[in-house]
């Protein structure tokens, strides 16, 4: 091994020889476990949410291989309808074209080569960070087989009474020119003004004001609401009302919607462009006006004099003519929550427009066939709520039931080009006729077509096709291998529904609605299999004062970046170079010039792995400090020495990996720790605690590893033992190789790489360290007799380092060493490890104390019942070591006010299991006993 741990060096070279050897492919052998990877956007690059996300997903991948099972990760990317074709005619205005010049063939045809040539960026990435996925059965939405699946669906559903078309209210893009889901708009604040409008009764004989932030719909306006019960204006419901700039007359409506404290208590009804007016419209089966085209100007339904103009010029022309008219009452600064594009940043306008929709909320259909809510929502329902399918955290799984229950009629159309064109034709007279293709569509027509059939222009939103991802993507609903366009085989229904359902997803609680709850539903509907068993929802990675990520905040962070380094110039260029306001940017590069001085340093993929390993809690977010990564880094390095010390001190040739039992306590007593340490890592597996599984391994690695059985095995590689120094040699090397595999999931690049100097050692064949079993704790022979006396061991040279320490005593320098109190066990131990005591603390040979006897003054520690004393005289200062005394006494009061909270917590002890409430009681005792010994020294020392 060389002299110091490279991490770049090391990562170049092992992820191709794994994936060229197939260690990523499902082996075959064993019980399915699949994960699915949610597959990121074909425009897109790997960012930090992704990087936490993939190093779970690699984890559950490595470790379930190790343990035997037959693993799948099914990798592949979503053509990202919207944010794909903006690129692409991004592109084209800089030539000054639109995609209407080039017609919708070849405009396709230049996106399609705009994947080829840019689509594996984020695949590539996420190589670097090692995931070990099936790229032989990458997918992508828009392949043929998966197209396949999208019609089948889409036509079963129609056929079915479950997709329906119909002129109903969506969120309008129009800039996109195209409706959009809910999860594609951000509601955001910003300042505002509330209008107060009055509008005068048809007669003139009294006029109500109402409230509103948006007085250009008021041209759409079709009534004015009052709450039932508010007795101010109980004798205006029913009357008519003139609407201003307007030749219309309104009625005013009582409806429970309206809020009787806020503003004047009316409310404007305007169905055509505000959702919860349109739920009140069709409650008082008011017909909505559309005011506004598809561009968001004014349409032909309002006044002649508004017509064409932008919805924001004609709200100050509006305004303008209300005031002059005298209609303007009052105008008074508002904050509001405007909805906002994630994809043009225009706002969104609700807009009746004609779409397609799934039916997820009818209860049956006319001809007696169930309806949405019995076909497709109840069944998704059912499989959260009996515990078919677990949430983790649980409480995740409230939140996917609320909304289930209380959720609306899915919009799956979208007014693009690029995307999965809807497979429903019309004829000259409006009929539609649906069916995989043109043929099939006629063949299964009710009525004869008039005339041509020209196919519909809209596409499925993007969701629609990442609905069928848990099963489309094994080839469903083929009954033979499908294939890419290379003539590889990427799936084969019949011989890969063994991964159906998959094991767990891992996503986050964004896309609860959008994405999971409608894999449940198409999965159910169509295979009558749920599509995973777990949801692990991770947390958002924020940074590290809790703050979203953002680049306009300058505290987003590249894991590339994190991993190879980046100096501080590249990284302002990098990090300002989208910015477009100047004021912005110079924020930005103020921001990361003061954050990192020196620009980010290589970290290394298997640091940042570790790191996200190790905040990967059950919180909603995380936060990310660079500084803790460097930590992990030096973690890492702490390893690679660990390593290089065990083999420079093991003979040349091959030691048996089992042999006679450990000859020496040390070794008993490591192999014990590494046992619980398994059984440990093995529970936070199950239970998706990653922070307690990296905090077991770290402390295991980091204290008791290399801090001290190197330090232990030292007595005896050097002594003239020659069986306890083969012994040691082989538990050295033994449990390295052990702790590298169970190391492995997290850092697999450095654990592979120190594996390959190990193995030939212990005579192992393998290739990899991935093709190792999982260690198995109950393979690991535990001894509590040794593992006590080793601890005993270990508390007196913490005991005796703590003093040299604290005292400034050179750790070279030979010193007296005293022993007090204690029992019988203490004395045979004193003399059992007094050789290794004297070797590893530099002390003289411990000399006892008999009870009564006078005693020197002496800095003291407490292991147990005895005290380790240190004398004063020519090593020590009187007040410091009283000093000391002091602290450590606080610090031991402390740990006692600890366990009496616990204890003290009924909850905690009626819920905590039995053992652990005993263990904090004996902790109590414990501490008692050397708080009542350093108070006894300390008051020998006056």
């Amino acid at each position: 091994m060389d002299k110091s741990f490279e991490p770049r060096q090391i990562e170049s070279k092992w992820y191709a020889r794994w994936e060229a050897s197939g260690d990523f492919q499902p082996s075959g052998r064993g019980e399915p476990y699949c994960i699915l990877l949610p597959p990121p956007n074909v425009t897109g690059t790997l960012h930090m949410g992704h990087a936490f996300q993939q190093t779970v997903m690699d984890m559950l991948i490595r470790y379930q291989r190790m343990r035997g099972m037959n693993t799948l990760w099914q990798v592949g990317t979503d053509h990202a309808g919207i944010a794909t074709q903006k690129i692409v005619e991004n592109q084209l205005a800089v030539d000054g074209k639109t995609r209407h010049d080039l017609g919708r063939e070849a405009f396709v045809e230049r996106v399609w080569q705009w994947k080829e040539e840019s689509g594996s960026t984020i695949t590539n990435q996420m190589r670097r960070l090692g995931v070990a996925a099936d790229w032989s059965r990458e997918r992508f939405t828009m392949d043929e087989g998966l197209s396949s699946a999208v019609r089948k669906v889409f036509v079963e559903w129609y056929r079915a009474g479950l997709i329906y078309r119909g002129n109903r209210l969506v969120n309008w893009d129009p800039a996109l020119g195209t409706a959009v889901s809910d999860l594609e708009v951000n509601n955001v604040e910003r300042d505002g003004h509330l209008w107060s409008i009055r509008y005068y009764t048809v007669d003139n004989s009294d006029s109500v004001v109402v409230a509103t932030t948006r007085p250009e719909t008021m041209l759409g306006d079709v009534a004015v609401a009052v709450h039932p019960e508010d007795e101010r204006y109980a004798h205006l419901v029913g009357k008519l009302l003139r609407l201003p700039l307007s030749n219309r007359e309104i009625p005013v409506i009582a409806d429970d919607y309206v809020d009787r404290e806020f503003g004047t208590g009316f409310v404007k009804i305007t169905p055509a462009h505000d959702f919860n007016d349109y739920a009140i419209g069709q409650r008082h089966g008011l017909a909505p006006i559309n005011i506004f085209t598809l561009e968001a100007k004014v349409n032909e339904n309002a006044p002649e004099k508004y017509r064409g103009l932008d919805r924001f010029e004609a709200r100050k022309r509006v305004l303008a003519d209300l005031e002059a008219e005298g209609l303007l009452v009052e105008t008074k600064p508002h904050k509001l929550q405007v909805p906002v594009s994630q994809r043009s940043d225009a706002v969104i306008e609700p807009m009746l427009t004609d779409q397609w929709f799934v039916d997820l909320t009818s209860d049956a259909q006319q001809d007696g066939r169930p309806g949405g809510r019995k076909a497709i929502t109840e069944p998704a329902l059912e499989a959260v709520r009996s515990g078919e399918i677990k949430f983790v955290p649980e409480n995740w799984s409230t939140t996917y039931t609320q909304w289930l229950e209380n959720i609306q009629d899915w919009c799956i159309s979208r007014q693009l080009w690029w995307g999965h064109r809807i497979p429903a034709w019309y004829d000259e007279a409006g009929n539609i006729f649906v069916g995989e293709d043109e043929a099939d569509a006629r063949a299964h027509a009710t009525v004869a077509p008039v005339g041509a059939l020209r196919q519909d222009e809209d596409v499925l939103d993007t969701w629609f096709s990442s609905a069928l991802w848990p099963f489309s993507t094994l080839g469903w609903p083929g009954d033979g291998p499908v294939k890419n366009e290379r003539g590889q085989i990427v799936a084969d229904w019949q011989a890969d529904k063994i991964f159906l359902p998959s094991a767990v997803l891992v996503t986050g609680f964004d896309i609860i609605f959008f994405w999971v709850a409608r894999m449940v539903m198409a999965t159910k509907y169509f295979t009558g299999q749920v599509p995973f068993r777990e949801v692990y929802i991770n947390a958002i990675v924020r940074d590290a004062e809790g703050q979203k990520m953002s680049k306009s905040k300058g505290n987003t962070l590249d894991p590339l970046d994190l991993i190879d380094g980046i100096e501080l110039e590249p990284l302002v260029e990098k990090s300002t170079r989208s910015l477009l306001i100047p004021q912005v940017r110079e924020k930005v590069e103020k921001r990361i010039r003061k954050d990192y001085p020196a620009g980010i340093p290589a970290i290394g993929t298997d640091a940042l792995r570790f790191t996200f390993a190790a905040l990967a809690s059950y919180s909603r977010t995380i936060n990310f400090d660079i500084k803790r990564a460097e930590g992990y880094k030096a973690f890492c390095n702490k390893l690679w020495n660990a390593a290089r010390f065990v083999l420079m001190n093991v003979e040349s040739g091959e030691i048996a990996a089992a042999g006679a039992p450990p000859a020496t306590e040390a070794e008993r007593w490591i192999l014990t720790r590494l046992q619980r340490t398994l059984l440990d890592v093995e529970q936070h597996f199950a239970t998706y605690r990653f922070d307690l599984l990296a905090q077991e391994l770290y402390e295991f690695v980091w204290n008791e590893y290399c801090d001290w059985f190197l330090e232990l095995s030292k007595p005896a590689l050097n002594g003239d033992d020659a069986a306890a120094a083969a012994s040691t040699r082989r538990t050295l090397l033994v449990v390295l190789e052990t702790v590298l595999r169970a190391l492995h999931p997290i850092v697999p690049f450095l654990t592979e790489e120190i594996w390959q100097s190990v193995a030939p050692m212990l005579g192992l064949t393998e290739e990899a360290i991935l093709r190792r079993p999982w260690p198995q704790a109950a393979e690991i022979a535990a001894d509590d007799a040794a593992t006590a006396e080793i601890e005993w061991f270990k508390n007196v040279l913490s005991g005796i380092r703590r003093i040299r320490s604290e005292m400034n005593i050179a750790p070279g320098k030979t010193i007296p060493l005293l022993l007090a109190d204690g029992d019988t066990a203490d004395r045979a131990r004193a003399a059992k490890f007094a050789a290794q005591i004297a070797f590893l603390a530099r002390v003289e040979a411990p000399q006892w104390i008999d009870a009564g006897a006078d005693e020197p003054a002496a800095a003291a520690a407490v292991v147990g019942s005895m005290r380790v004393l240190i004398p004063l005289a020519g090593l020590i200062d009187l007040g410091a070591e009283k000093t000391r005394l002091g602290k450590e006494i606080g610090r031991i009061e402390g740990e006692i006010k600890k366990c009496e909270g616990k204890l003290g917590n009924a909850n905690f002890v009626a819920n905590a299991p039995a053992e652990v409430v005993a263990q904090e009681r004996q902790r109590i005792a414990d501490w008692g006993t050397q708080l009542g010994a350093l108070r006894e020294q300390l008051q020998k020392l006056g």
